[in-house]
């Protein structure tokens, strides 16, 4: 068993970006059935919640969603805020070519979805603002460092709030997600890339850290079933 007592930094697959198209979009799909059946994608739609109940917002929101991969979230998100009759638009972001074009297609029939092909790191995106900004399993690919420049980047991007969706590491979590990718999933690089996630995931205390250093003194962070971290910044 890993130490998971610290995140490890070890890369994922995943964050390679010349991997072949056939095995990005085996591992899109399986991620989108894992965030599907363990209810995952309703802890970001619970964290929008929250921020509409309680800041005060004017319509229409743009939303960003940060590392959109095949835009799974971007659907639950639209379908979301058009049941609560909220006018929303909702960009999806990524440095991924391949990410972009397969989420395009997967939401072609969304007309308030776009997209933004952009390394979060740049200036260019420093150029683009945000009433909401949401990030699904984004997080636990970067370093506490990064997490601190990033969020305090986004919080002068971003007029309402940050909604973080991510992992809570924990060896019941490791060890329920390795048995579960290899029984029931094909895709190598979810097989390897699922309980390493878990290992590069947060506990509350590293949350409450990077948070803090990121100058957010408004913020609330809730643990979610399955093993999942509702983190709610806000940026006024």
């Amino acid at each position: 068993m890993p130490d998971l007592s610290y995140r490890s930094y070890e890369k994922e697959l995943i964050d390679d970006f010349t991997l072949e198209n056939d095995a990005l979009r085996q591992n899109l799909e399986e991620l989108a059935l894992i965030n599907t059946y363990l209810g995952g994608n309703q802890v970001t739609v619970s964290g929008l919640s929250q921020v509409l109940n309680t800041v005060s917002i004017r319509q229409p929101l743009q939303v960003g969603d940060i590392g959109c991969g095949g835009g799974d979230m971007l659907k639950v998100m639209a379908r979301w805020f058009k049941k609560k009759q909220v006018n929303a638009d909702f960009i999806g972001i990524d440095a991924n070519d391949f990410m972009i074009d397969f989420a395009q297609k997967r939401t072609q029939d969304f007309y308030n979805i776009s997209y933004l092909h952009e390394n979060i790191f740049s200036e260019s995106f420093q150029k683009h603002h945000f009433d909401i900004v949401t990030m699904t399993l984004f997080c636990h690919h970067f370093t506490d460092e990064q997490l601190i420049q990033l969020f305090s980047q986004l919080k002068t991007q971003t007029k309402y709030a940050l909604v973080i969706n991510d992992i809570h590491r924990h060896w019941l979590a490791y060890y329920a997600i390795a048995w579960i990718t290899k029984l029931f999933l094909r895709s190598y690089l979810v097989k390897n890339d699922a309980k390493l996630s878990v290992w590069r995931a947060f506990r509350k205390n590293d949350l409450e850290k990077v948070v803090r250093k990121a100058g957010f003194q408004k913020f609330s962070i809730r643990w979610r079933w399955a093993f999942r971290w509702e983190v709610v910044l806000y940026c006024q």
